[in-house]
């Protein structure tokens, strides 16, 4: 039987033992399933949001904190090599590689190129910031665009800048080492075979655990998954 739970797991671990998604074909013969019975669990776990489907086709697209086409965000380890999201997304990715990891973006998604370590379960590079622009109820209204635009930056100061030349709305800035504790909570089940998304509510009670308290944070009560 395919369920959102085993479907997600399945995915997700074949992503990391391999760098790519599987094909309805490959989940077929992995969850002994008919490629019919995938295909509709694929867009069950869609409405989900548990994967993002190329828009034409039954393909994984994205599956966070993975991205399946290619990012801003490179994330290296010994073992294997991934893309992620966004910020948010790259320290998720490592958070469920339990492994040191090396993510090399650019700040602003310009020209600067920077490493960020972590090394021991250690974010090395403590001094940067990560911004988030989207409000959080607003984020699966268009889930590419919310985490393309959740980057690294240096200080606030080149954080109003670019928001201002791109006309993008200033959000919330948190410093990198936050994010990835928060991340390694966010993400922290994710293969879980019993997998379940979070809820509305438990979404909110974890930004609140880790201090996210600006509006773009704010969340309407829902019974709702995130």
């Amino acid at each position: 039987m395919i369920t959102n739970s085993n479907l997600h797991f399945t995915i997700l671990q074949e992503i990391i033992d391999n760098g790519f998604a599987p094909n309805v074909s490959e989940l077929s013969k992995i969850l002994s399933a008919t490629e019919n019975e995938i295909i509709k669990g694929l867009h069950d776990l869609q409405e989900y949001h548990g994967v993002v489907l190329h828009p034409n086709e039954p393909k994984v697209w994205v599956i966070h904190p993975f991205s399946l086409s290619p990012t801003n965000f490179y994330v290296k380890t010994q073992n294997g090599e991934w893309w992620g999201n966004c910020a948010w997304c790259s320290l998720g990715v490592a958070a469920l590689l339990k492994d040191d990891v090396k993510i090399i973006t650019t700040i602003e998604a310009e020209t600067k190129q920077i490493e960020i370590n972590i090394i021991d379960g250690e974010i090395q590079e403590k001094n940067y910031f990560i911004h988030f622009p989207i409000p959080m109820k607003n984020a699966w209204d268009n889930v590419i665009y919310t985490c393309s635009n959740m980057l690294v930056f240096e200080n606030e100061t080149q954080i109003e800048e670019w928001t201002k030349k791109h006309n993008i709305s200033k959000g919330d800035i948190q410093p990198i080492e936050k994010i990835w504790n928060f991340s390694k909570k966010w993400y922290g089940n994710h293969l879980n075979p019993n997998w379940k998304k979070w809820t509305i509510e438990e979404a909110k009670e974890i930004f609140n655990e880790f201090d996210l308290k600006n509006k773009i944070w704010q969340l309407e009560d829902s019974n709702e998954r995130f």
